[in-house]
């Protein structure tokens, strides 16, 4: 009778864990190109950073950048984001603002949209609220060992802010 008893719990645990479909919410593993662990320099100075991005119109919305920047020649950081929970069928950009004051109380207000290096480009959500983007800037312009205060916004088409971050510091390397 015990064994009767527990077979849909084993039967129903197989299924969920041998399922195919990936978390539809979770952050995904970026389709850029594909590199050795030893490409990923050290977190010091700091110049990958898990960013969270956290609601601020009380409407429960949740975002996540992965802010990646190779151990190589080129200067590019990409930005992995994925957003959940803000309102379905709808386009939103990834904003940052930077300052050179490295004290973890990110002043800046000089707002760049961020996209596919200097395009911006939109996040646009499904019927579930849930969108991501693989996006990258190039960081050229700026002197290698260049560091930052540097915190992130999502914006609405209306210009309206549903998500920030807090303060993060960045250096770009090489």
């Amino acid at each position: 009778m015990r064994v009767t008893a527990a077979l849909p719990a084993i039967a129903f645990a197989c299924l969920w864990s041998c399922s195919s479909n990936p978390d539809p919410v979770a952050p995904r593993q970026s389709a850029g190109p594909i590199l050795s662990a030893s490409s990923w320099g050290p977190e010091t100075p700091p110049f990958n950073d898990e960013i969270i991005l956290r609601d601020v119109t009380g409407n429960g919305g949740f975002g996540h950048v992965k802010f990646r920047q190779p151990n190589d020649a080129d200067r590019i950081v990409y930005l992995d984001t994925w957003v959940r929970d803000l309102q379905p069928n709808t386009n939103y950009q990834l904003q940052r603002a930077t300052d050179a004051n490295i004290n973890d109380d990110c002043t800046g207000t000089n707002w760049l949209t961020l996209g596919m290096g200097a395009v911006p480009q939109s996040i646009t959500t499904d019927w579930r609220g849930t969108g991501r983007a693989d996006l990258f800037r190039n960081l050229a312009a700026f002197a290698i060992g260049s560091t930052f205060d540097i915190h992130f916004r999502v914006i609405d088409a209306g210009g309206a802010v549903v998500l920030e971050s807090g303060c993060y510091q960045f250096v770009v390397t090489q």
